[in-house]
């Protein structure tokens, strides 16, 4: 495949080759420029010898490819590049003396003929057959590096692709989940209260403002993470009033520390609803985040109903804790991450997520420093 996409190079590939050539019989011609000699002719003698190489290149790049030979038996295969080199280094000696002939600083009399052949290859032979092993070494460490150096490049991309594609996707599942959430929470207030209701369209908006800003981004500061999430507890506010209380605590050397784009938000709604809002007393979501060293330890605790009986997240976590969970295995996949939900001592449940900890926004500098 590589030889085939090789054969059709582009336009600009070949001006580039073309180039390639050029600057190695400018080079090799320097010698005899330095000497004072007839520097048109030198540098055309010098400029063809090389021309004709690469005009004979791709003769070399298609008996490379004929050989069936595995490049792994390197002796065989050098083997069955003898014939071949002969070949076309003679028939290099003949677009050689052509191309001479063509530009005037040779003859066209006696170039068809044997006796051409024989007195250019006692002449320069050796010189001539050891370029067609160096131009088929260059074809082959390209072959290899196509083969395998480029093919893990490309490995490469397309799972940073998939892996991007796969966080989308999963950000585009979560972001519905939360607006029928949030517009069936709206929706229960259009008639009681109206007035209520029209306050919470507004936070809605900010919300998806918001969202749509971030949308192309996986992750955020923090600050920005808890801007958002304030828009989606003053719409619960606004619902629940007394009966849900909202405590923050966050360290203020993490305000630009880098998070997970719309994560919390999940989390807390999570906590607000099969929690809190099963208790009659209502009570207390409390969300904090601070540093550990390298880390970025986030808690979202509450004080409701707490956990059923034989709950595991892997079997019985919703939407909100199984993707948010996956979005965050996925932005640090080396197994960087915990991400742990345990019933509290006093009741309640708490959500706590160490991330590794980096930096986003004008203050990152300062932030290091703390």
């Amino acid at each position: 495949m590589a030889g085939k996409q090789w054969m059709r190079t582009r336009p600009g590939h070949l001006a580039l080759a073309a180039l390639g050539w050029t600057i190695l019989g400018c080079v090799f011609a320097l010698p005899d420029l330095s000497t004072g000699s007839n520097w048109r002719y030198a540098l055309l003698r010098s400029l063809t010898l090389w021309w004709s190489w690469g005009i004979v290149t791709p003769l070399i790049v298609w008996a490379d490819r004929q050989i069936s030979v595995s490049r792994k038996q390197l002796a065989r295969r050098v083997l069955a590049h003898l014939l071949p080199s002969l070949l076309v280094t003679s028939v290099y000696v003949y677009v050689l003396g052509a191309l001479r002939a063509a530009l005037g600083i040779g003859e066209w009399r006696g170039l068809p003929s044997i006796t051409f052949l024989v007195i250019a290859l006692r002449g320069m032979f050796l010189w001539n057959w050891l370029i067609y092993w160096l131009i088929l070494g260059a074809w082959q460490a390209y072959r290899y590096y196509d083969h395998y150096v480029a093919s893990e490049l490309r490995l490469e991309r397309l799972e940073k692709n998939f892996s991007e594609a796969r966080l989308n996707a999963l950000r585009m599942q979560l972001d519905p989940h939360f607006l029928f959430n949030a517009l069936n929470t709206i929706s229960s207030q259009v008639e009681r209260d109206p007035k209520l209701a029209r306050g919470m369209i507004e936070h809605l908006g900010d919300l998806l403002r918001l969202s749509l800003e971030s949308k192309h981004r996986q992750e955020v500061p923090l600050a920005e993470e808890m801007a958002f999430l304030e828009h989606y507890l003053a719409i619960q506010k606004i619902r629940f009033g007394d009966h849900v209380r909202i405590e923050t605590q966050i360290a203020p050397e993490v305000k630009y520390a880098s998070v997970p784009c719309l994560f919390v938000q999940p989390l807390v709604e999570n906590a607000i609803r099969h929690g809190i809002s099963k208790r009659a007393s209502g009570g207390t979501v409390t969300v904090s985040a601070q540093r550990d060293g390298n880390r970025l330890d986030i808690r979202v605790l509450d004080d409701g109903v707490g956990l059923p009986a034989g709950w595991t997240l892997e079997d019985s976590g919703g939407v909100g804790l199984s993707v948010t969970r996956q979005r965050v295995a996925g932005l640090y996949p080396d197994g960087e991450t915990c991400f742990a939900v345990k019933r509290r001592a006093g009741g309640g449940t708490e959500v706590e997520i160490s991330l590794p900890l980096r930096w986003i926004g004008k203050d990152s500098h300062a932030a290091v420093r703390a």
